[in-house]
């Protein structure tokens, strides 16, 4: 909270209560000269980039009702949305950025047909970026940069994740047999190609949520890296009802204000919330299976976050420009960093190694963050995270700190759900994240958010956001 500089007793005078009105509170204090502000983090572009809204489709878990859409219809509704949402005009939009992970090889440039299929100019550039988990975060950040460089002033940026429909691929040898038979020059030549054949060939190459590096699932590395850090079985469901408790409540409160209806195509289907929240019981959760590393291991399917359809935007500028266009944005994007780290020991311990880092970077402390945004890939991997950053010999022995990181405070920590509940589309998820980041500094009055996430190939996010003044609830 704030720092006060004037006796308690004047204030009571006054009859205000900090517990009631901050806001009026906090002008009237300021008028007297009793206020003094929190700290601020400088801006490092000179444009003071800012974050105006930000929506999402509902999420959904794969082969439910979006199965026969395709991603770029998703990622399509998230930007009609996301203009309806703010009012500003397709033309307005400088540049656009989406993420996506497992592409469809149809729309590989998903960012642009989603674009053209929106209804944008087809003089309005738009790129796809691929970051695992992180995606649309890079968009975010890919974002930034191009406006403090210069080149464009209003960006879209977000991600879209399609699990309902994968692609599969030919077996290697398979797709080259018929690379070669389409070379060959006569039917003989063909024919002594096809002589080659062998039914193994007609064996399909599946893809998977697996390291290239190592050869393991994700699943499995959590599973691990739970068992390093001694995290029971019981505390990783208790996180994960916490987690699917927490995300209901905000939902009946009405605070997912990102949430938009899609109208499913030929249908008179209208999705209107996410279908992974599930409130369960511990004797429920209990009974589950490992899902994983069986019969031994700890997460199951109820504490890792599931496949999911889904997509998501938002509209970033510079607060000059946001002005201009009469927006009152919701966030300052202050700083931001990424962060790698041993791809088969630590592959889910990005949020440890990025805290600190970008902590430093805005020159603030763990005491000074309101609100914690962080993607919750397991139970497991949550609570991995949470023991390492309040670890010194951690700290000393694989971050090369002489100290820990130190604790989140858990009433600030993830207090609306998080992607074990609310879904993990994996390029969708940054936007939510920063979103919800966006939303909850406004209805429990803070200033700071730090939102950090890890992903496939041992990486991490940090990003530090600031309330805008201008910011309500939406």
């Amino acid at each position: 909270m704030a720092v006060f500089v004037a006796k308690s007793n004047y204030l009571k005078n006054l009859g205000l209560n900090a517990l009631h009105n901050k806001n009026l509170y906090r002008t009237i204090c300021v008028g007297n000269g009793l206020y003094s502000p929190r700290k601020s983090v400088k801006d490092k572009t000179g444009k003071n980039i800012v974050f105006v809204d930000g929506v999402r489709t509902p999420f959904l878990l794969s082969g439910t009702d979006y199965s026969k859409m395709m991603p770029h219809d998703l990622a399509k509704n998230s930007l009609s949305a996301l203009l309806k949402k703010t009012g500003v005009p397709k033309e307005v939009i400088d540049y656009i950025i989406y993420g996506t992970v497992i592409q469809e090889v149809k729309t590989s440039n998903i960012a642009r047909e989603a674009a053209l299929c929106a209804g944008f100019s087809e003089f309005t550039p738009a790129h796809t970026v691929t970051m695992a988990c992180i995606s649309s975060n890079q968009g975010i950040t890919t974002g930034v940069g191009l406006i403090a460089a210069g080149a464009y002033d209003v960006i879209v940026a977000g991600g879209v994740e399609f699990m309902s429909d994968v692609p599969i691929r030919l077996n290697r040898k398979f797709r080259s047999l018929l690379l070669k038979a389409n070379k060959a020059k006569s039917p003989l030549d063909k024919l002594r190609l096809l002589s080659t054949f062998r039914p193994g060939f007609l064996a399909p190459e599946l893809p998977a949520v697996a390291e290239f590096s190592s050869g393991e699932t994700m699943g499995h590395s959590a599973d691990r890296l739970a068992a390093a850090f001694k995290i029971t079985r019981q505390e990783q469901d208790d996180y994960a009802l916490r987690s699917h408790k927490c995300a209901q409540e905000a939902y009946e409160k009405g605070y997912f204000t990102d949430l938009v209806p899609l109208k499913i195509p030929g249908s008179t289907t209208v999705v209107k919330k996410d279908n992974g929240i599930r409130v369960s019981s511990p004797d429920k959760l209990a009974k589950l299976k490992p899902a994983f590393v069986k019969p031994h291991g700890t997460i199951t399917a109820a504490n890792a976050s599931f496949l999911t359809d889904g997509a998501s935007a938002c509209l970033i500028t510079t607060e000059e420009k946001a002005k201009q266009l009469g927006l009152k944005p919701k966030l300052y994007l202050r700083d931001f960093i990424y962060v790698s780290q041993d791809p088969k020991d630590q592959l889910l311990l990005g949020p440890t190694y990025a805290t600190p880092k970008v902590l430093e970077r805005a020159g603030l402390s763990l005491q000074d963050i309101d609100v914690w945004e962080v993607h919750e890939a397991f139970a497991g991997q949550i609570l991995a995270n949470l023991k390492a950053m309040d670890s010194d010999w951690f700290a000393q022995n694989y971050m090369g700190r002489k100290s820990k990181v130190g604790a989140p405070d858990m009433s600030k920590f993830n207090t609306w759900g998080g992607s074990l509940s609310i879904g993990h589309p994996f390029a969708a998820t940054g936007v939510r994240l920063t979103a919800h980041a966006a939303h909850r500094l406004v209805r429990e009055d803070g200033q700071f958010g730090l939102i950090t996430a890890c992903a496939a190939g041992g990486q991490g996010v940090g990003m530090i956001v600031e309330r805008h003044p201008d910011a309500t609830a939406s």
